[in-house]
C-alpha cells in the first residue's frame, strides 16, 4: 500500500515508527535530533498529499528531513546515517531522485521553490513545489526576497512554515486557526472572488467600507504580513494533528496560487528529554537513549571552548570588546558572553550579512568587535566583508570556527574555502593558531590590532598538546624546529599535522615552521629558509587553490626563487564528503602516516 492510500490512523502509526527509527539511529551515530522528531508528522502528511518526486520537496537546511529519507527507500540503509560512504545528513540528489536539491545552509528553500515553479510553468506541467522551512530560517533576508517575487508572480507553490519556536496565546491561536482555515476554504475563495467582482460595480464609498472590513478581518490573524505580500496564509495549525495537517495541505494544494501553511510543532516530539526549545538537542553526538547523556567525553578542551573562555576573560577586563554571532551562540562559544554581557554581545539570528556589516560602525566608534561565525557560513557575508569592513579598513576581527573538515556534516559545512576567499581582499590580515596558547595569544594580538583580521580554528580539539609560543607580531612566522633536510610549513591546525608527520619520518630531520600569518607572509623568514632548505611541504586544512601553498608559490615567483621544490598537502579541487573525520582524511590521503610516506617518496626521488 502506498502512503497516499493509508488511512489517518495508519499514518499516525507510521509517524511513530519513524520517530523510533530516528531516535535509535541518531543515538548511535549522532545527528540532528530535535528538529527531525518535530517535523515527522508534517513530512508524513506531505508524502500523503503530494506526489514526490514529481512535486519537488525543498527542505530548508534539510537537517530535519530524516523522515523524508525513511519514506523514500532508505529505511534499511538509515543505520549508515552520516557515516563515511553512508546516508548523508542532508538531502542529496546523488543519493536519491526523491531529493530534489542539495541543501545544508539556511533560508534557500523558498527561492528554490520559486525557481522550480517557473520551470514547471514554462513546461506547462501539473506539478507543485513544496518548500519546508523552519521559523529560524525566516530570520534571513533571502526568504523575503523570494517571497516578494512569489507574491508578485503568483506561481502555485506551497510553503510549510514549521514553527517550533514562536508562541501564540491560546485564545488568539484558537480564533486564528478557525478564521485562517475558513479563509482558505473553497467556499471562502469563491466568495472572495465574487465579492471582488461585486465591489467593482459599487459606489466608491461602499467599496471603501467593504475593503476596510476585509482588512480588519485579516488583522486578527497572524498572516497579515504574508497576505500583504500577495501570498495566501493558512494557520496556525497543530503540526502534530494528522487530520488537521492533511486537510489543510489538501486545501493549499488545490488553491492554484502561492500559499503559506503555518504549523506549530514541538522540537524533540516523542522524546521527552529533548522536547522544547533546547539548543543542545539540535545537533547531537551519540548518546544514551534512557538518560540522554553523551556516550563519549573528550579529555581535551575543544578550540571553540578555548576561544569562548579567553574572550570572556578579555571582555571582563576590556569594556570595548564586543561580539556577534549569527544563530550559533552555543556552537561558537558565545552563549556565556551573551548571558554575562547582554549589551555587548549579540545573536542576530540567521543573518550573516547583517552580523558582519553591523560590526563596522562599532569598530568606527572605538569598540573592538569579534565577529564569530563558522567558516562555511561567512561565505554568506562575503560582500559585506569586502564592502563594509575591509574597504573602510575597520578593526573587526573575524573568528572563524569549524575551519577545515567537519566530519559528519559533510560537503555543505566543510570550512575549507576561507583562506582562498579572504586572501584576495585588501587590508585584511589572516592568521591561525595550532594549540591553546597560540589561540589565546592571537586573540590578545587581535584585540590590539586596529585593522581587519581573521583567524581560523578547527572543530573539536587541536591536533597537538599545548606548548609555550612567542607573542604574535604582524606578519611574523615562528621556526619551531631547526632541521637538516627539508622544511615542513604548517598553518593553523596544519602545524599539528606537520608535527605528527615529522615524528614518522625516520632518517629525515625536517625543520618545522609555524607560518602564523598567510597574509602578510613573513617574507624575510621565507628568504632565509630558502637558503638552507630546498624541499618545502605545506600543511593546512584548506583548499589548495588560492590557499597557503599558493601564497608561498606566489612569493617564490615574485622573488625569483627558482630552486625550491614546493609540495602542498592542502585539499584538491573537489567537495569533501561526510563521515568520520579520520576516514574522510584517509580518503583524502592526509593522515600523518600517509603524508610521511609521500614525503619519503618525494625526497628519495629528488635525492
Amino acid at each position: 500500500m502506498s502512503i497516499a492510500e493509508k488511512s489517518i490512523d495508519e499514518l499516525k502509526v507510521l509517524a511513530e515508527e519513524i520517530r523510533g527509527k530516528i531516535l535509535d539511529i541518531v543515538s548511535k551515530n549522532g545527528g540532528h535530533l530535535s528538529s527531525s522528531l518535530g517535523a515527522t508528522d508534517l513530512i508524513v502528511a506531505m508524502h500523503h498529499v503530494f506526489n514526490v518526486p514529481d512535486d519537488p520537496f525543498l527542505f530548508d537546511v534539510s537537517h530535519q528531513a530524516y523522515a523524508h529519507k525513511l519514506l523514500t527507500g532508505r529505511w534499511d540503509d538509515f543505520d549508515t546515517l552520516r557515516q563515511f560512504e553512508g546516508i548523508c545528513g542532508y538531502t542529496d540528489p546523488k543519493e536519491s531522485d526523491f531529493d530534489y536539491y542539495k541543501a545544508g545552509h539556511s533560508s534557500t528553500s523558498i527561492s528554490l521553490a520559486v525557481g522550480a515553479a517557473k520551470a514547471i510553468a514554462l513546461k506547462g506541467e501539473d506539478r507543485i513545489p513544496v518548500a519546508f522551512v523552519g521559523d529560524g530560517s525566516m530570520t534571513a533576508g533571502m526568504v523575503y526576497e523570494s517571497l516578494n517575487e512569489l507574491g508578485d508572480r503568483k506561481y502555485p507553490a506551497v510553503i510549510i512554515l514549521n514553527d517550533n519556536e514562536m508562541s501564540i496565546a491560546k485564545p488568539i491561536g484558537a480564533i486564528s486557526r478557525y478564521l485562517s482555515t475558513s479563509m482558505a476554504s473553497p467556499f471562502y475563495q469563491k466568495l472572495k472572488e465574487k465579492t471582488k467582482n461585486l465591489l467593482e460595480g459599487m459606489p466608491e464609498g461602499a467599496k471603501y467600507m467593504a475593503e476596510k472590513f476585509e482588512e480588519s478581518f485579516r488583522l486578527i490573524t497572524p498572516g497579515i504580513f504574508f497576505e500583504e505580500l500577495g501570498i495566501e496564509y493558512i494557520g496556525p495549525i497543530d503540526g502534530h494533528n494528522m487530520e488537521s495537517i492533511i486537510s489543510t495541505l489538501n486545501i493549499a494544494k488545490d488553491m492554484g496560487k502561492p500559499v503559506i501553511v503555518h504549523a506549530q510543532t514541538t522540537k524533540g516530539k516523542g522524546y521527552e528529554i529533548a522536547e522544547g526549545t533546547q539548543e543542545k538537542w539540535h545537533g547531537v553526538s551519540a548518546f544514551d537513549l534512557k538518560s540522554g547523556k553523551p556516550l563519549k567525553k573528550s579529555g581535551s578542551v575543544p578550540a571553540t571552548e578555548i576561544f569562548g573562555n579567553k574572550l570572556h576573560k578579555m571582555a571582563e577586563k576590556d569594556k570595548s570588546i564586543v561580539g556577534v554571532t549569527a544563530a550559533m551562540p552555543s556552537g561558537t562559544g558565545l552563549s556565556k558572553l551573551i548571558e554575562s554581557f547582554p549589551d555587548r554581545f549579540w545573536d542576530v539570528a540567521i543573518a550573516e550579512q547583517h552580523a558582519v556589516t553591523s560590526m563596522g560602525p562599532l569598530a568606527k566608534e572605538g569598540f573592538k568587535p569579534f565577529c564569530t561565525i563558522y567558516s562555511t557560513f561567512l561565505q554568506r557575508g562575503y560582500d559585506q566583508v569586502i564592502h563594509d569592513i575591509a574597504l573602510m579598513d575597520l578593526g573587526v576581527t573575524f573568528a572563524l570556527d569549524r575551519a577545515g573538515t567537519v566530519g559528519e556534516d559533510g560537503e555543505t559545512h566543510q570550512g575549507v574555502f576561507d583562506i582562498s576567499y579572504l586572501r584576495a581582499i585588501p587590508n585584511i590580515a589572516l592568521c591561525a593558531p595550532y594549540n591553546k596558547t597560540s589561540m589565546e595569544k592571537i586573540m590578545e594580538f587581535a584585540a590590539e590590532y586596529p585593522k581587519p583580521l581573521a583567524f581560523r580554528y578547527p572543530r573539536g580539539v587541536f591536533m597537538v598538546e599545548d606548548s609555550a609560543v612567542p607573542n604574535y607580531e604582524l606578519g611574523k612566522a615562528d621556526l619551531i624546529r631547526e632541521g637538516k633536510d627539508i622544511l615542513l610549513v604548517g598553518y593553523g591546525n596544519g602545524v599539528g599535522r606537520a608535527i605528527q608527520t615529522a615524528s614518522l619520518l625516520d632518517g629525515i630531520e625536517p625543520a618545522i615552521l609555524d607560518l602564523r600569518f598567510v597574509k602578510p607572509l613573513d617574507e624575510e623568514m621565507l628568504r632565509a629558509l630558502s637558503e638552507n632548505y630546498k624541499q618545502w611541504f605545506v600543511f593546512s586544512d584548506s583548499v589548495r587553490m588560492g590557499g597557503v601553498g599558493s601564497a608561498i608559490g606566489e612569493f617564490l615567483m615574485q622573488d625569483d626563487i627558482r630552486d625550491i621544490s614546493l609540495t602542498s598537502f592542502e585539499y584538491a579541487d573537489t567537495f569533501i564528503t561526510h563521515g568520520n573525520t579520520a576516514l574522510v582524511e584517509q580518503s583524502l590521503g592526509i593522515l600523518p602516516e600517509q603524508l610521511a610516506e609521500k614525503i619519503k617518496i618525494k625526497t628519495n626521488k629528488e635525492a
